[in-house]
């Protein structure tokens, strides 16, 4: 699951470089605020899902004692 996701940060990534370019080349402010939210939007997501990932692998791992 990991390299669908990875996948698709790169491409967001990829994707953010170019609005801030082209804001660059336009000099247009929001065009560069929509490129840093993409960029946000990417890396918050990797964050959300390692800590999905490690949530769900301790309470796999956990044994009830009850």
């Amino acid at each position: 699951m990991l390299i669908p996701i990875l996948i698709f940060d790169v491409a967001l990534v990829a994707w953010s470089l170019h609005l801030m370019q082209q804001a660059f080349d336009h000099r247009e402010f929001s065009l560069m605020l929509a490129g840093v939210l993409v960029a946000l939007c990417a890396a918050a997501m990797m964050v959300v899902y390692f800590l999905v990932n490690n949530c769900l692998s301790y309470l796999a791992n956990s044994h009830y004692v009850g």
